[in-house]
């Protein structure tokens, strides 16, 4: 069977505030309208009609537009008149403010009208009803039987469109034309993210669900350290006895370096050198979880957390493996991370090149920011 969505978009959302009409605001990085485009056409629905006000000049791409009437009912029977000279099948018709219907949804829809009129998601009332009157309670209602309308509601085409061309104005939804035409309709489980934006605390409760209001940032660091005189090597924050240590201007901990420049990376800050010059005399000799602490500052001034840090260090010794769960707290306490949030390993680059011949160390990190 032949499935068409109608998607009502001529409405003004004036209680959802603003310059524009809610399904033409931005959300996510796109319009609450295109969000809802692209649920359908996830579920697979190609053939796509959006009921807009006639002076409306937005656009949009890949669908048809027909222009609406002075009321909701009006507008789907525009909509509903614009498919008849092609009839579909079933037809969905939904909310434009509701960008958040699922493949899923629309599925048990469609499947629910293989053997009824119309179908429609709903969700059963589970709170107290309260009837009240300036500000006080006056009474209750029994909550048994009752539900919370959903969109998109379904229907065999031809018999929504006869119900339509016959419906008394008033009617609160499609489900009600249905009805008064004699159409059983079904109900389907409904979903709670298939909220329609209505205020303005709906618009951020959207981006959550869309995940738009979330950045998250990668950044690489990558350091090298020579051998020099000494009897231990700084690593993570960690002292490791060894027969040379690393030379540096700072404390040459190779592998807070490393992550202090990952994390500087992913804010686009660039690098230790900018921040901690080493012509400064002031660093010569530092402790380089001060250089981590900055950047970890900054990130949280910033407003990014940090997700994870994994780190490899590259020698043939001393042998890492032992100092590991050393390090990984040291680096998790630093940067105010659990430490399964924190992974340090190491490998060998099998005798090949500086570290090969026991020049030196190699650090590479990579951390990741996220700023909800």
């Amino acid at each position: 069977m032949t499935t068409a969505a109608l998607i009502v978009a001529a409405g003004r959302g004036v209680r959802a505030g603003g310059a524009l009409p809610k399904q033409w605001r931005p959300l996510a990085g796109a319009r609450v309208i295109d969000h809802t485009i692209a649920a359908f056409r996830a579920a697979g629905l190609d053939r796509i009609v959006v009921v807009v006000q006639a002076d409306d000049q937005n656009p949009l791409a890949g669908v048809v537009t027909v222009a609406g009437g002075a009321t909701r009912q009006a507008s789907v029977r525009a909509g509903l008149e614009a498919l008849a000279d092609d009839p579909p099948d079933l037809v969905l018709i939904h909310d434009a403010a509701r960008p958040l219907v699922s493949p899923a949804l629309v599925s048990r829809i469609c499947a629910a009208l293989e053997s009824s009129d119309g179908a429609a998601p709903a969700l059963a009332v589970t709170d107290a009803l309260w009837t009240g009157a300036e500000g006080r309670v006056t009474g209750t209602r029994a909550r048994e039987g009752l539900f919370r309308a959903q969109t998109p509601q379904g229907f065999r085409f031809a018999p929504i469109l006869a119900a339509h061309r016959t419906a008394a104005e008033g009617a609160a939804d499609d489900v009600e034309v249905a009805r008064a035409a004699g159409l059983d309709v079904a109900i389907v489980p409904g979903d709670e993210d298939n909220f329609k934006i209505t205020g303005p605390e709906d618009f951020a409760r959207a981006e959550r669900r869309l995940g738009g209001a979330m950045d998250i940032r990668t950044g690489n660091g990558f350091d090298v350290h020579r051998f020099g005189d000494g009897d231990h090597v700084m690593l993570c924050g960690v002292a490791l006895p060894h027969s040379r240590g690393l030379q540096g201007h700072s404390d040459a901990d190779v592998g807070l370096h490393a992550v202090t420049d990952a994390v500087y990376g992913a804010l686009g800050a660039g690098d230790i050198g900018r921040h901690f010059p080493p012509t400064d005399p002031q660093w010569k000799g530092a402790e380089s979880h001060i250089f981590l602490s900055h950047a970890v500052g900054l990130a949280a001034g910033r407003g990014y957390a940090i997700s994870n840090v994994d780190l490899t260090l590259i020698c043939e010794r001393p042998k890492i493996g032992p100092h590991a769960p050393g390090m990984i707290a040291s680096l998790a306490g630093i940067m105010g991370l659990a430490p399964d949030r924190v992974s340090v390993k190491a490998t060998t680059s099998e005798r090949l090149g500086f570290a090969g011949r026991e020049e030196g160390i190699a650090a590479l990190a990579t951390v990741t920011l996220v700023a909800p």
